[in-house]
């Protein structure tokens, strides 16, 4: 006589979509998506980002069409990374910064959720997120730090929402939240880049942001961004971000990084938001192309590892897809 083990097992809340759908744990929502948007001052009409499908740099003007465009498929919240034409290696000027957010929240005023990244890799000749010491062979932490506090008040007086600072630089958020308390701005959030690692997968953001480090000096970020090899040291500056002020703690690279996020989340009640980075994106969307995987489905995929992992928020070069591809996707 044949055994039915069927009801001792998990399968009947696999049986169709609907009880699938009912009695998953993970809920995806859109309304946790961030959307990056590049600006480039020295352009004069948008351009394509080398390996980023769909992605363009923007215009002061076009970007006002992407933003748009993003709205209408349910994206409100965005990350700007502003390119300013002039590259320097101190004195730098912030105003083709401000008067992007400007324009921006002039349009959408309180429609969207703005966030600005501060970092002076794309203000310097030698591609560094800060200012480096005579001979390039160091970057001075407390004199970028006192550029960045600055810049972001430029920011906050121009409207933006949220400052994100991606610089790495030591005390650099307290410096921020004084300077922004200072001017009565207390509503403006900082969302701190906590846990970014020194990574293989940002080479085309850098093409974005023209930020890649060129100098006979100091060679890479090293000694300012986290090594893959020391978890330690992201949980670590994390919590320290927490304590100086920060509102939201992001780990950025994202999916190769779950373990990260999983240790902070439990050490942590300060949202986590996870960056799923240009090589990230660019992998997915390469093998889609090459029709080796389901391009929605695998973004989808990756989002619920982030969301598994402790995520609350998830910054997607895919965000403008996520209302879309959530509401069809198949349990």
């Amino acid at each position: 006589m044949e055994k039915n083990f069927f009801p001792l097992t998990q399968r009947r809340l696999r049986t169709d979509k609907h009880i699938r759908e009912l009695t998953a744990s993970v809920k995806l929502s859109y309304k946790s998506f961030i959307q990056p948007l590049f600006a480039d001052e020295a352009i004069d009409a948008p351009r394509d980002v080398n390996g980023l499908n769909e992605v363009r740099v923007d215009t002061i003007d076009t970007i006002l069409q992407t933003i748009e465009e993003c709205i209408k498929g349910g994206v409100h919240k965005f990350l700007l990374f502003p390119v300013p034409a002039e590259k320097k290696e101190k004195d730098f000027s912030f105003s083709y910064a401000t008067s992007v957010v400007k324009k921006i929240k002039e349009n959408f005023g309180d429609d969207i959720w703005l966030a600005s990244d501060v970092c002076l890799c794309s203000y310097t000749t030698h591609g560094h997120c800060g200012i480096l010491n005579a001979d390039h062979s160091h970057l001075e932490n407390n004199k970028t730090v006192e550029v960045l506090a600055h810049y972001s008040s430029l920011l906050a007086n121009a409207g933006i929402d949220c400052i994100a600072p991606s610089d790495m630089m030591d005390g650099r958020i307290a410096a921020i939240r004084q300077q922004l308390d200072a001017l009565k701005m207390e509503d403006v959030s900082i969302m701190s880049y906590a846990a970014k690692f020194s990574s293989q997968w940002y080479g085309p953001f850098r093409d974005a942001c023209h930020s890649a480090p060129n100098t006979n000096g100091l060679k890479n970020r090293k000694t300012y961004q986290m090594s893959p090899l020391h978890p330690n040291d992201a949980i670590a500056s994390a919590l320290r971000d927490e304590k100086e002020g920060a509102d939201i703690l992001m780990v950025k690279p994202a999916a190769l990084y779950t373990d990260i996020i999983a240790r902070l989340k439990s050490q942590t009640l300060k949202p986590l938001a996870a960056y799923h980075v240009s090589g990230e994106y660019a992998a997915v969307e390469s093998l889609a192309v090459q029709g080796l995987l389901n391009r929605e489905a695998a973004h989808l995929e990756v989002w619920a590892a982030l969301q598994r992992s402790g995520a609350d928020i998830i910054i997607s070069y895919a965000a403008r897809h996520a209302k879309e591809w959530i509401e069809s996707m198949e349990y």
